[in-house]
């Protein structure tokens, strides 16, 4: 665990509500983006297997895990590369009712992540796309 220069613990971003928490990339050739960000910046990657089958390959700073890619699914096929972000909050089901009260568009609705959490997928009232997540904590 390391502490920012704000005194803020990596951890936190966990926890804290409004903390971008999470990274990820969406591609058709995860082995090819692999090899580029390992050229590019060293990351490492660890694999873990998805209950709907295929890998999610968490993105490593050292020991620090910072991210995610994972391959495309079926249902998005055709939707090119792209990196998503994910902002942690408080509830995600307060927060999307709220986005969209504020003139957001829920583009996918509050949804469990097993072992992960709960998160949502938010267009905001210009077309910026971003998820927001709750995240389950283990003691």
């Amino acid at each position: 665990m390391t502490i920012d220069k704000e005194g803020i613990m990596d951890e936190d971003r966990f926890k804290r509500h409004g903390m971008f928490s999470w990274n990820e990339l969406m591609t058709g050739d995860v082995e090819s983006a692999k090899r580029f960000y390992t050229e590019l910046l060293g990351w490492t990657f660890e694999e873990f297997p998805m209950e709907e089958g295929g890998s999610y390959w968490v993105i490593k700073v050292g020991e620090e895990e910072v991210g995610g890619i994972m391959g495309t699914p079926p249902t998005d096929q055709g939707v090119p590369p792209h990196w998503g972000l994910y902002i942690t909050v408080d509830n995600v089901d307060a927060t999307a009712k709220k986005a969209g009260q504020l003139g957001a568009q829920v583009v996918v609705p509050p949804t469990d992540i097993p072992k992960v959490g709960r998160f949502a997928v938010l267009q905001d009232q210009q077309g910026a796309a971003f998820a927001i997540i709750t995240y389950v904590m283990e003691t």
